[in-house]
């Protein structure tokens, strides 16, 4: 076999293109050095912190383990009520989600008087997080899980409404032109056109959301919206570090469980 020459090892590059100067290269790394470096400074982050709070660390470890076992009985209706206020709260935040994504795509044909003001509420609710609006609902509702259930029907409808317009707009336009072509109305299209190319993409985004809700329902307890968190922040502030760990051990397991799953789901419906 003949041997490779110099040229044809090299790499190809299309015609009237060339490779971007090493100085460019460097001057980009040289850019990048200089910001994490100056916003290590600015946030007072450094290695030797990590370094001399290692031994702390070290200590609250030591004091986590082993975990407080006989708290598990205690701590069980607690997790299932945060895994509870993640399924309600993921659950009303796809289906809120669903009108808006339709009315933000810009495929579908929607008036910009409308589009547009639907956009900006979507990235009003995208940009408040998920601890203030649990802190809000339970200025006004009280301590307990119906505010945390709140906070996360919003955080879950900005999150699958973004999500989902841009995959609408992603999606082949044949079909639309077809269903347009022999008549089809705004809801036939709707109903023919997009939600079959849309709804496995809806669904996964849905599953993801729901094992992101899972965490943060864990610690939206710390703000008093009910669930896990209550008592993590119980434990906590009584030092009992054996107690924390057990929780943190249950929420870890609960979680691993409901990742398992969920990208099963996924799998199959992509």
């Amino acid at each position: 076999m003949k041997a490779a020459t110099q040229a044809e090892l090299q790499p190809a590059t299309l015609p009237g293109m060339a490779p971007p100067p090493k100085y460019k290269r460097y001057a980009g790394w040289i850019v990048l050095i200089a910001i994490l470096i100056a916003c290590s400074i600015r946030t007072e982050v450094t290695p030797y912190q990590l370094i001399t709070g290692l031994p702390q660390m070290g200590g609250l470890l030591a004091e986590m383990f082993p975990p407080d076992w006989s708290y598990l009985p205690t701590i069980w209706a607690p997790m299932m009520e945060t895994v509870q206020i993640a399924v309600l709260g993921t659950s009303l935040g796809g289906l809120l989600a669903i009108p808006v994504a339709l009315l933000s795509a810009s495929n579908l044909r929607v008036s910009r008087f409308v589009s547009l003001p639907v956009r900006m509420v979507l990235n009003l609710v995208r940009t408040i997080p998920d601890l203030l609006f649990a802190a809000i609902f339970v200025a006004v509702f009280g301590i307990g899980p119906f505010a945390g259930m709140l906070a996360l029907v919003f955080f879950s409808f900005g999150i699958i409404a973004k999500l989902t317009f841009e995959a609408i707009e992603a999606i082949d336009p044949g079909p639309l032109e077809a269903m347009s072509a022999v008549g089809g109305n705004r809801l036939q299209i709707i109903r023919y056109a997009v939600i079959p190319q849309a709804l496995p993409y809806f669904m996964s985004y849905l599953l993801y959301t729901f094992e992101v809700n899972v965490r943060a329902a864990a610690v939206l307890g710390l703000v008093g919206a009910g669930g896990i968190g209550l008592l993590l922040d119980r434990s906590l502030g009584l030092f009992r570090y054996d107690r924390a760990c057990i929780i943190i051990l249950l929420t870890l397991v609960i979680v691993l469980i409901i990742d398992y799953g969920s990208a099963l789901i996924r799998r199959r419906l992509l």
